[in-house]
């Protein structure tokens, strides 16, 4: 049973968008504040401004994890760019709940950094928001550290 990555199709992508932008919606909500519309609207604009001809887009490397033919998860990067020359990005990576706690994860960022290294990218960087406690933990175990962080408090009312 060994995880492989495989090419994402146009149809997968309209298939795993909506999630993408919930979670990615709720994410953005609770870190800035916004209302769950105006979120769901962010994340829906910056997807698709980061992905304007969808799997075929230039520089995105958008994959589906597979175990025996099953669909585990996906993982998306992009090449590096005008905004992180020598750095690509991973935009998202996302494990089917039936399939979380098996370490997937962690092999997609290894495949994708064997990809990426192949490709001659020399580093390799992401966000997490900070609750995410579980993947900080992960991106620890592999490597990564922290480059910059933001912070925020809440004030009491005036």
């Amino acid at each position: 049973m060994s995880l492989t990555l495989a090419p994402m199709t146009a149809e997968q992508l309209a298939r795993l968008r909506g999630g993408l932008e919930q979670s990615y919606g709720e994410d953005l909500a609770e870190a800035r504040g916004l209302s769950p519309e105006a979120a769901r609207a962010e994340a829906a604009s910056q997807i698709a401004r980061l992905l304007p001809d969808g799997v075929a887009t230039p520089g995105a490397l958008l994959r589906v994890a597979l175990v025996d033919g099953v669909e585990v998860g996906w993982i998306w990067t992009a090449l590096p760019d005008a905004d992180r020359p020598g750095t690509a990005w991973i935009h998202n990576i996302e494990v089917h709940s039936a399939h979380r706690g098996r370490g997937h994860a962690r092999r997609m960022i290894q495949l994708a950094e064997a990809e990426l290294a192949g490709l001659g990218v020399g580093q390799l960087g992401l966000n997490v928001f900070g609750r995410n406690t579980v993947a900080k933990r992960l991106y620890d175990g592999l490597g990564f550290r922290v480059t910059a962080q933001q912070m925020s408090k809440p004030l009491p009312p005036s």
